[in-house]
């Protein structure tokens, strides 16, 4: 009985014949490209199949390359986001420093008359005494402070120096009830003494007859009598003169100069010093000076 499918050649043969056959392709292909356009048809066939197998590295690729984009573009905005938020605050503290060198400048380029030595101090502590208007400064014997010593700032005259420490100074405001300052109106040359009301905003001019030509809107400048205050600084302007009947003297109220409840920077006036006028020598020498 024969088999259905007949018996072909050998394995061996067919290896051999599969082998001289590609050889035989090779040579053919490589020195006279007769495969050359059967291999663009067959590229172009199998590129498809290409790309579809290369599809899901390309979208693993891709999905990761969005990832990795999107966790930096996080991590950027977050640190931006910080960098915004530290420039803000130095932003802030500069504008406050250009403020606060404003004030500096307006301080020490007032037009008040300049004696001969002149130290800008820094309000540290603001009595809590509501009956009481004294602050204390950051300067002190070893600087030079002495008790009586006019205090300032650009707009005017704040109080004295009523007590020395080392390194700190206790200032009387002018609007403390027990402090009082020898005044002139500067229109008139008229002279008065201007005392705390016991309010941050007003003075008080005492024992001031009816007639008396003072109006609304005067300025009152030291007078320089008493010696603790030089002669023309701006002391206030007064904000009201009423009077009452049977009372012989006027409700006269001065507003000082100086915004006493918002300061934080004074200035320490040291007086000029002064020839020494010695009538019983023949001639007294320009330089030979005394201080204070």
């Amino acid at each position: 009985m024969k088999p259905i499918f007949g018996r072909g050649p050998s394995l061996q043969i067919r290896l051999v014949l599969a082998v001289i056959a590609s050889v035989a392709l090779i040579i053919g292909d490589s020195r006279y490209h007769a495969f050359s356009e059967a291999k663009l048809y067959l590229y172009s066939l199998v590129s498809p199949l290409q790309y579809l197998a290369d599809s899901p590295r390309l979208l693993l690729d891709s999905a990761s390359d969005r990832l990795m984009t999107r966790h930096a573009l996080q991590a950027k905005a977050s640190r931006l986001e910080r960098e915004l938020f530290l420039l803000q605050d130095d932003l802030l503290r500069l504008r406050h420093l250009e403020q606060e060198n404003e004030r500096l400048r307006h301080l020490l380029g007032s037009p008040l008359r300049y004696d001969a030595r002149r130290m800008v101090a820094e309000i540290m502590a603001v009595d809590t005494d509501p009956f009481s208007h004294q602050v204390v400064i950051d300067k002190g014997s070893i600087h030079g402070v002495f008790e009586g010593q006019p205090v300032l700032n650009e707009q005017g005259v704040i109080g004295q120096i009523i007590a020395v420490g080392k390194t700190t100074s206790r200032v009387l405001l002018l609007t403390d009830s027990s402090h009082g300052i020898p005044v002139r109106v500067e229109r008139n040359g008229l002279r008065a003494i201007a005392s705390g009301s016991g309010q941050l905003d007003t003075l008080v001019l005492h024992n001031i007859t009816r007639n008396t030509d003072i109006k609304e809107g005067d300025v009152l400048l030291s007078s320089g009598l008493a010696g603790r205050f030089s002669e023309g600084y701006p002391v206030g302007v007064v904000s009201h003169v009423g009077y009452e009947e049977g009372l012989p003297f006027a409700d006269i109220r001065v507003r000082p100069f100086a915004a006493l409840d918002r300061v934080r920077y004074v200035l320490l006036l040291w007086p000029q010093p002064r020839l020494v006028d010695d009538r019983d020598t023949t001639m007294t020498e320009p330089d030979n000076e005394v201080t204070p």
